[in-house]
């Protein structure tokens, strides 16, 4: 088995998808992953393959001709997720997708398009979590920053709903496990931002200062409680533990 390895971002994972395509070696014969790789196997061949602009946008470009653009945004939105297999799942329902149409992805017969789908509700139900669970404080000079510790890389997918809800704001929201962090100025596009560590370090420290607007909601979370009525079980299925780390009403 020839293992085709990338770098866990989009650009990297359709250049993994080019280079497997064309090796013409047999889709059964290789498989592709996303890097820091789990486990390996001396049994296998490892090719480490880097991003190339081009490559991926002749990617983009078949796909979104040959079969359709909204094929490819489901494959560009799959690829968030942390699953291992999710790059080789993506490769195999493209593969699909050149054969049958865009109708393959709703071809539950074949496993990876199962699969696949299992993938896909997965991370949207984690950035409709996210979207009600993140929580900004204010820094110095009046911008605000949320900390979020997502499974998956959802941070941009994050930004167009506190874009349109915070426009006149300066905010920045910090993905404390995959180090990225979508910064938006006061009235203008938000841009995605990859800090070194020294940087980000600093950005850490941003959370341990409190604000009057933290106090107050932690008041107002306190004071709505009623505790006769707590129900520890059924807040953490809408509310799961591993979301609430920078969550301020659980922080004291």
């Amino acid at each position: 088995m020839t293992i085709y390895s990338c770098a866990p971002n989009w650009e990297a994972m359709l250049t993994c998808i080019y280079i497997a395509r064309m090796s013409g070696i047999g889709h059964k014969n290789l498989q592709l992953m996303v890097e820091p790789l789990e486990q390996i196997s001396f049994l296998d061949d490892y090719i480490h393959v880097e991003p190339d602009s081009a490559l991926a946008e002749k990617v983009i470009e078949a796909i979104t001709r040959k079969i359709s653009p909204g094929f490819y945004a489901s494959l560009a939105y799959c690829s968030a997720a942390y699953e291992p297999e999710t790059l080789d799942t993506i490769y195999r329902v493209m593969l699909l997708g050149f054969a049958y149409g865009p109708q393959a992805l709703d071809m539950l017969q074949y496993r990876e398009v199962m699969r696949f789908q299992q993938i896909s509700r997965r991370v949207g139900r984690e950035i409709c979590g996210f979207r009600e669970f993140t929580r900004f404080h204010s820094m110095p000079g009046g911008a605000y920053i949320a900390h979020i510790e997502p499974k998956s890389r959802i941070v941009t997918a994050l930004a167009p709903h506190f874009s349109d809800r915070m426009p006149s704001e300066h905010w920045m929201i910090a993905d404390d496990i995959h180090r990225e962090v979508i910064v938006h100025p006061k009235d203008s596009p938000f841009f995605l931002w990859n800090p070194t560590e020294e940087e980000f370090s600093d950005l850490l420290v941003s959370e341990a200062a409190n604000d009057d607007y933290t106090d107050l909601w932690r008041a107002f979370f306190d004071s709505i409680a009623i505790k006769e009525r707590a129900n520890a079980r059924c807040q953490r299925n809408l509310f799961p533990e591993w979301m609430r780390k920078h969550a301020v009403e659980f922080i004291h």
